[in-house]
């Protein structure tokens, strides 16, 4: 067991090493929290403590790091996100207005953003817009919803 704890701090080196490349290609502080334990566990055996006291140490230091710093750092992370909708959440609620005249089947649109898209009209609970209604080229529209490459649009 002297040969155990004479060469602990290789064990706990090449820990801290694993732990640290794993934390770099998942970025969510559990490897790294796990690899600060084996700092611990390092430091315990420099001081001499017997190999047990040090994986005590790393485990115990590990688990606290887990509980009390790991969240505020993932609230933190997520603090500096972008808020702007991207992709659909972006398109839904954006005017146009009808290039192709407009129906429940076919029709295109041009939306606010500059993009054309084919769309189809939905009549929403008691509209004036029924099921064999068309919009003319030029009219208003709304889009609530994307399905696919099509934007489904209400008169606006």
């Amino acid at each position: 067991m002297d040969v155990v704890t004479q060469y602990a701090w290789i064990v706990w080196i090449a820990l801290i090493l694993l732990f640290v490349v794993v934390e770099v290609t998942t970025l969510e502080f559990t490897f790294l929290m796990l690899a600060i334990g084996s700092v611990g566990g390092l430091l315990a055996g420099l001081f001499g403590a017997p190999w047990w006291l040090q994986v005590v140490v790393a485990a115990v230091l590990a688990v606290l790091l887990l509980f009390t710093v790991r969240p505020p750092l993932l609230r933190a992370l997520g603090k500096g996100g972008d808020p702007t909708p991207s992709n659909v959440e972006a398109l839904l609620g954006l005017r146009g207005t009808v290039v192709v005249p407009l129906s429940a089947h076919a029709g295109q649109v041009k939306l606010s953003n500059g993009d054309t898209w084919t769309a189809r009209l939905i009549s929403t609970p008691p509209t004036s817009v029924g099921e064999g209604a068309t919009l003319d080229t030029g009219a208003a529209v709304v889009v609530t919803a994307i399905e696919g490459s099509t934007a489904l649009v209400v008169p606006a």
